[in-house]
């Protein structure tokens, strides 16, 4: 019997003197109506025992047991309302009989939101006296959950969102289940887990056109041959699917695999391996939007609960790294599933039973930093989140509209995806992408190394991305800001260029190729981004960042040595720009000095405005012919 029924006929054991009812004296005729009610729920035809219930309290209005159980039946049916009038209606009849009844009365309100009267009831169910471990073990349970919605209100004013999720409709949506959403990008693919026949799940798919989902088709390709599978996930390019599968070839209950697209379909799923896989349960797949993590949820031993979360970063071979347990910050003794990383590789979204919350699995987020560290989970809050279990979410990269599955009063059957707009709080970051490759600029051959993203406001970095075995990478970044890309390989020339994306607009890709010299005699590079005080050799804090580049190369190659070269504008008097460019030439060699680069090893001269590379008639010219460069002397 489910929970509500159950409650509901299983208080029994607790004695009431009515002052007012009695059972004994109630209509023959009522009592065959409830009978035949019972039959129906005893057999699993819970809506079939709506009518002879009601048809009881028509026989005989004081029969308190047929409201009773009107009011559980309307509560497995999530009809909250109704439940709670008929709750109400016996206790205005006799509060004496209902008292024992608090509970899922109070459970009802708590699924309507009226959680400070629900947090009222539950208190007189536990003054009862003598009630069974059992009955004291789950009211304060719920006594827990209604404090924790009462003060999650109390800290977040009621504002004016509305949750209203749309449901997705017949082209996404049938009669049976549909669960496990995720989207690309840019939303032009959207895949999701379809219930089939017996144990049968299938992976379906659907493209967005013209702002409208089209008929979603079972994922092409070897994909879906084996029946036994589960929650599914695609990059964020759309390249790659994550799956889980309960396949015989695998190591244990059920196992992570990937495809790929390619010409002819997605190919054939590879498993990913022991550093992945264990001999237990694998699933809940969630890749980082740049590849490069991949987070899932396993119940393995060595973990803090039951279900844990995990990560893997992809190392420079493409291989899967061992699989790291996201620790007791996240992870709870409870069951933590269904991990989401957003577009902007920050905003981290997973379900909990474990953490303070509604009842069942609830929606957390947390954010990560530029260490990848991650905050404190936050509930994502009511009416998101219920009394009732919360399944896995995706959001959009404009942050602003979620997928989810639900079994809502207007679902085509079971689970259908729905979508509704984000509460702003918990939204996450405005996104842009920028994609490229990093090459040598003799050859053209992609190099595969780590390309380094400096945020120009506080000049740290935001994070450090591995590219691929070709040197292909791509970086979703926040946007509203300025960043400095920086690569550093062993052999070349450091890269370390500002790149300006404030003004640029969200939710769109840019491309930046990277080209990297290598270490050659008498090659001369300019900084990007080595800046002074005006009319002064006094270097700003935002020089740092190329300079410790530099530092990095010359500790990299102990052998070669340098010259720091100095250029101004034709502004003022020549003998005054010899002066400053030497002095700021200079001060470059101070600071990689004062780092414990040997002064055998470098050197410095000041050209003045002698050697222009644009005219000096523009401000644009004069900025270019402002520049420090370094030269390679020996090797």
């Amino acid at each position: 019997m489910k929970k509500y029924l159950f409650i509901l006929f299983c208080c029994a054991f607790v004695t009431a003197q009515s002052q007012t009812y009695q059972p004994d004296h109630v209509n023959a005729k009522a009592i065959a109506m409830y009978e035949k009610a019972m039959q129906q729920l005893s057999d699993g035809m819970i809506k079939d025992a709506v009518p002879f219930l009601l048809r009881s309290v028509a026989l005989d209005s004081n029969y308190l047991d047929a409201y009773l159980s009107l009011a559980g039946v309307y509560g497995e049916l999530k009809n909250y309302s109704k439940s709670v009038e008929w709750y109400e209606k016996v206790k205005s009849k006799d509060s004496n009989y209902f008292k024992i009844y608090n509970l899922p009365y109070s459970i009802n309100l708590a699924g309507l939101g009226r959680f400070e009267e629900a947090l009222n009831a539950v208190n007189i169910f536990l003054s009862i006296p003598n009630i069974s471990e059992r009955s004291l073990k789950s009211a304060s349970y719920r006594k827990r959950c209604f404090e924790f919605a009462v003060d999650y209100k109390s800290k977040h004013p009621v504002s004016d969102y509305a949750f209203a999720p749309v449901n997705m409709g017949d082209s996404i949506n049938s009669e049976k289940s549909e669960y496990y959403p995720s989207v690309t990008f840019d939303d032009s693919l959207l895949v999701f887990t379809k219930r089939g026949e017996g144990f049968r799940e299938d992976f379906m798919q659907s493209t967005l056109r013209n702002g409208v989902f089209s008929k979603a088709t079972l994922i092409n390709g070897d994909i879906n041959n084996e029946p036994s599978k589960g929650a599914i996930t695609v990059s964020s390019d759309g390249d790659w699917l994550i799956f889980a599968g309960n396949f015989h070839r695998g190591y244990g209950d059920f196992d992570l695999y990937i495809s790929y697209a390619t010409p002819q379909g997605w190919s054939e799923p590879e498993n990913l391996g022991p550093n992945i896989n264990s001999g237990y349960w694998d699933s809940s797949p969630c890749l980082s939007p740049d590849n490069r993590v991949l987070y899932f949820s396993s119940n393995r031993p060595g973990g803090i609960g039951g279900k844990d979360l995990y990560m893997s970063n992809r190392l420079a071979n493409g291989k899967w790294g061992p699989a790291i347990n996201m620790g007791p910050f996240i992870n709870t003794i409870g069951d933590e599933t269904a991990p989401y990383m957003h577009a902007d590789n920050q905003s981290f979204y997973f379900t909990s039973d474990g953490l303070p919350g509604y009842g069942g699995t609830d929606l957390f987020i947390c954010r990560r930093d530029a260490n990848g560290d991650f905050s404190k989970p936050e509930n994502l809050g009511y009416p998101i989140n219920t009394i009732e279990n919360e399944g896995s979410i995706c959001i959009s990269s404009n942050g602003l509209t979620a997928y989810y599955a639900s079994d809502r009063a207007d679902t085509r059957g079971g689970l259908d995806l729905y979508t509704f707009s984000l509460r702003e709080d918990i939204r996450p970051h405005k996104t842009l992408f920028v994609k490229g490759k990093v090459f040598d600029a003799k050859t053209n051959k992609g190099l595969p190394c780590a390309v380094e993203l400096i945020d120009n406001s506080n000049n740290k970095a935001l994070m450090r991305i591995q590219t691929d075995e070709l040197g292909k990478y791509y970086i979703p970044l926040p946007s509203g800001k300025d960043y400095t890309f920086t690569v550093n390989r062993k052999g070349y020339l450091f890269y370390s260029e500002l790149y300006e994306l404030s003004k640029k607009q969200s939710d769109s890709t840019y491309q930046k190729d990277i080209r990297l010299q290598p270490v050659e005699l008498n090659t001369i590079t300019a900084f990007k981004n080595i800046q002074f005080q005006t009319n002064s050799y006094q270097l700003l804090p935002v020089s740092l960042i190329e300079l410790d580049k530099l530092l990095q190369v010359l500790n990299d190659n102990p052998a070669v040595k340098i010259q720091i070269n100095g250029h101004t504008d034709n502004t003022g008097k020549e003998s005054d720009n010899l002066t400053l460019s030497t002095r700021r030439a200079k001060s470059v060699v101070d600071y990689l000095v004062g780092k414990g680069i040997d002064i055998k090893r470098l050197s410095f001269k000041g050209y003045g405005s002698s050697k222009p590379l644009a005219d000096n008639v523009s401000e644009e010219g004069r900025s270019k012919n402002r520049r420090t460069e370094f030269e390679i002397t020996g090797l």
